[in-house]
């Protein structure tokens, strides 16, 4: 196993951030690599999505993930052992990732020789939302045991993404949650977004979540 890269991010520049953006969506096509921002709250499973997606899409595609955190790298360890090259981006506290720090972290994936590349943000619904990263696509995810409400608390984030990631629905019949509210206040702001159901417990939604995957980096080539 290779040793895994640790780095830590300094400071926040947020001069030029759209410049740098778009500079690093630019540098990204010109080597075919298809990159993901993924947002949520702690606990809502990103890494465990993360994890699962590779399983499935490692014998297609050459997958590599830069994982944001404060400090620790058991994000990073765990994708690093599911088959993805792995990068761990130490934050020093900060509560979202800009163009110029996700570049830092593709500089240090050297994405040469990937196809797709993911983003695990900090966790929170708030922070990350305002800012570009240089990413193709955003995706979120809300957990049920969050509940179905988020939309109505935190609308920015639902507003933005492409994508909105529902997992954990294997625990659903345990919980106060509608997917019916849940798709009514999401389209509501945000009419154009695809809403996934996943359980990576139980495998449901994956093969769904790893279709729209391909469909847009098919769409890319």
């Amino acid at each position: 196993m290779s040793q895994l890269k640790v780095f830590s991010i300094k400071k926040n520049i947020h001069e030029d951030n759209k410049k740098v953006a778009n500079e690093t969506r630019e540098y990204l096509k010109s080597h075919n690599a298809f990159l993901i921002n993924i947002m949520s709250s702690p606990g809502s499973g990103k890494t465990t999505t993360l994890v699962a997606t590779i399983n499935g899409l490692k014998e297609e595609m050459k997958i590599g993930v830069i994982e944001a955190d404060v400090d620790s790298d058991v994000d990073a360890q765990a994708v690093q052992n599911a088959g993805a090259k792995a990068v761990q981006m130490h934050t020093g506290g900060l509560c979202h990732l800009d163009a110029t720090m996700t570049r830092g972290g593709i500089d240090q994936l050297e994405i040469e020789d990937l196809d797709l590349v993911f983003l695990e943000n900090i966790g929170n619904l708030i922070c990350p939302v305002g800012y570009d990263t240089g990413a193709m696509k955003n995706v979120a995810i809300l957990s049920v045991p969050e509940g179905d409400d988020k939309p109505l608390k935190y609308p920015q984030i639902f507003g933005k993404v492409d994508l909105l990631i529902v997992s954990k629905i294997d625990v659903m019949d345990y919980f106060d949650f509608s997917m019916e509210c849940l798709e009514e206040r999401v389209r509501k702001l945000n009419k154009d977004i695809k809403i996934i159901p996943i359980s990576s417990k139980t495998g449901e939604g994956i093969e769904d979540w790893l279709n729209w995957i391909r469909e847009q980096v098919k769409e890319m080539s």
